[in-house]
């Protein structure tokens, strides 16, 4: 699932500005390919923020998401140093995903339910196994 669309992208940076950003071959046009290594880009960093929290993929895309993906992946289009409204947009939206990451910020979405992490104590079963610097047990 994409949390960006290429129309999204052509109605906020124009379609002008995009063919500067994608366009390699000279050819006057979006690359289409270079746009989308860009929105998958964009999913995955997102997606890494998420699924701290959500079961992923998301059923539906909160507007808060459609409303920031733009922001990285025009960020990411930027391949040599990006404007500094670009980065601060970037910027912003990393932090509110690192906002939706700890539990800050919510998307009004389901969260995963919390399934308890065994700790060392409860790992192990049975009387502990003590080896010897041979790799032999011991005592």
């Amino acid at each position: 699932m994409s949390y960006a669309t290429l129309q999204e992208l052509v109605d906020r940076y124009g379609e002008e500005r995009l063919v500067q950003l994608t366009d390699r071959s000279m050819a006057e046009v979006i690359d289409q390919a270079v746009l989308l290594r860009a929105i998958a880009d964009a999913d995955a960093e997102i997606d890494g923020y998420l699924a701290a929290r959500y079961r992923l993929p998301l059923a539906s895309v909160p507007p808060v998401l459609t409303r920031i993906a733009p922001d990285i992946v025009f960020y990411r289009l930027h391949s040599d140093e990006a404007p500094e409204e670009v980065r601060t947009r970037y910027e912003d939206a990393r932090r509110l995903l690192e906002g939706i990451s700890r539990g800050s910020v919510g998307l009004g979405v389901p969260e995963t339910e919390d399934q308890p992490r065994p700790s060392l104590a409860s790992a192990s079963s049975g009387n502990p196994r003590i080896m010897d610097r041979s790799g032999t047990e011991g005592l």
